[in-house]
């Protein structure tokens, strides 16, 4: 069963510089951090902030034309988590027609944001993001998810929410 996740912040990793983004359970204390690209972090961090661009930009695109195709966004799932790699599917409802398109998670996250849709996770991403290598040695997301729940939220920014 999915778990409802909230954007806890936008941040940068400390030994890559690479954008993350902090999803915490709505409700609990699981963390789930996805690291993004540049521009993608810019997208979620536009909807974060409420920042209006001059001309639409993608995710508000995709949000106008999903609204002029009376459709709706139902949801964000983030599915699967394969080699390190986050999938997402984002769920519509056009008309009682239930659609699932193949997305990006960071693309989806701030789809979401845009038309204020929830987001979720399924438990098995959950599980598997907190796995160990193969010879004990904890993976990148771990090490970070370990660094989030001591640290300070002034630390995280101004994105925290």
């Amino acid at each position: 069963m999915p778990v409802e996740m909230k954007i806890k912040g936008l941040m940068f990793d400390p030994v890559s510089r690479m954008p993350i983004v902090i999803l915490r359970a709505k409700s609990g204390d699981n963390l789930l951090p996805i690291f993004v690209g540049y521009f993608e972090a810019n997208a979620i961090l536009q909807q974060i902030d409420g920042s209006v661009a001059p001309r639409p930009m993608t995710h508000d695109l995709l949000g106008n034309m999903i609204d002029a195709l009376q459709a709706k966004v139902e949801r964000v799932v983030i599915t699967d988590l394969r080699d390190n790699t986050f999938f997402a599917t984002i769920h519509l409802d056009r008309g009682g027609q239930k659609l699932r398109i193949d997305s990006r998670p960071s693309d989806a996250m701030a789809l979401a944001l845009r038309v204020k849709a929830p987001i979720l996770v399924e438990e098995a991403v959950l599980e598997r993001s907190t796995a160990t290598g193969d010879e004990g040695q904890i993976d990148e997301a771990e090490r970070l998810r370990r660094w989030l729940e001591n640290v300070d939220p002034e630390e995280l920014g101004r994105y925290e929410m």
